[in-house]
């Protein structure tokens, strides 16, 4: 007789709930501080972050990751979760070669240096091995009576993350170019930690395109939105930071508002489909 394999269970494991747990903590700290003191960023950050749209944007990334660690630590479905965990990888590696690059730029007196450091020594290890340790619980088909998505959407998420990905990979591997043309000041360390920014919704977007399951993609895409949402006030925020002559300040804020709007306008009508 044939052995039939066992059905996934679709479960968060306990140590991927927990994981999620212990991280909120940091993530809402730093957004506490970076999107409400962005100027006092030399007293309390681990390197003084300028100018203050940097940070800010910063924070706005925190508070997004808060929000998808909460409903990790909370969930029970595996597949509702997964989308988020390779972004979360590529952004804490960006995050951990921007540091290694560049650690005379960063207050290693200070004990927001050694937190720092050992968020991003820790979790571009511990977030794909809870990935990787659940991804077989994942039973790849849609929930019952689940809506499709509308034609069109996962091509367009695919472009947007490739387009955001292949800046990432600028700001990564040669902030230089970047640190020229950017619409604010950049240094070397805040373009390479910037690309972080820009890996993980890039990769959030083109996880949420390969999927194509709205109940796998719906919480990564809230937290898209929080994160969005807060960059567009932080950016009128901090306006005079930005060199409006510059072509690419509009391509910025216009491609993040429309980016914004169209992942809105999809939770809409998803939401509408669904009930």
């Amino acid at each position: 007789m044939t052995a039939v394999a066992a059905p996934a269970r679709d479960q968060v494991l306990r140590s991927t709930r927990v994981l999620g747990a212990v991280i909120v903590p940091f993530l809402v700290v730093a957004f506490g501080g970076l999107y409400w003191f962005p100027d006092d960023t030399r007293h309390w950050f681990a390197w003084d972050v300028q100018p203050t749209i940097t940070p800010l944007v910063m924070g706005a990334g925190y508070i997004a990751g808060a929000y998808f660690f909460v409903r990790v630590a909370l969930e029970t479905r595996w597949h509702r979760v997964h989308v988020g965990f390779l972004p979360v990888t590529a952004f804490t590696l960006f995050m951990a070669i921007g540091t290694f690059n560049h650690l005379d730029r960063f207050a290693t007196d200070h004990v927001a240096f050694w937190i720092w450091v050992g968020l991003y020594v820790t979790t571009p290890v511990l977030v794909p091995l809870a990935w990787w340790r659940n991804r077989a619980l994942d039973p790849g088909v849609p929930e019952p009576g689940e809506p499709p998505l509308p034609r069109g959407v996962r091509p367009a998420l695919l472009a947007a993350g490739a387009v955001q990905s292949v800046v990432a990979l600028v700001l990564l591997l040669s902030p230089s170019t970047m640190i020229e043309h950017w619409p604010w000041t950049l240094t070397p360390l805040t373009a390479q930690t910037l690309g972080g920014w820009f890996a993980l919704p890039g990769v959030t977007a083109l996880m949420m395109g390969l999927d194509g399951r709205w109940s796998a993609i719906r919480i990564t895409l809230e937290s898209q939105l929080i994160g969005l949402a807060l960059i567009l006030l932080g950016t009128a925020r901090a306006w005079e930071d930005v060199d409006t002559g510059n072509v690419l300040a509009a391509v910025f804020v216009g491609g993040l508002a429309a980016l914004f709007c169209a992942l809105l306008a999809l939770e809409l009508v998803m939401v509408r489909r669904a009930s």
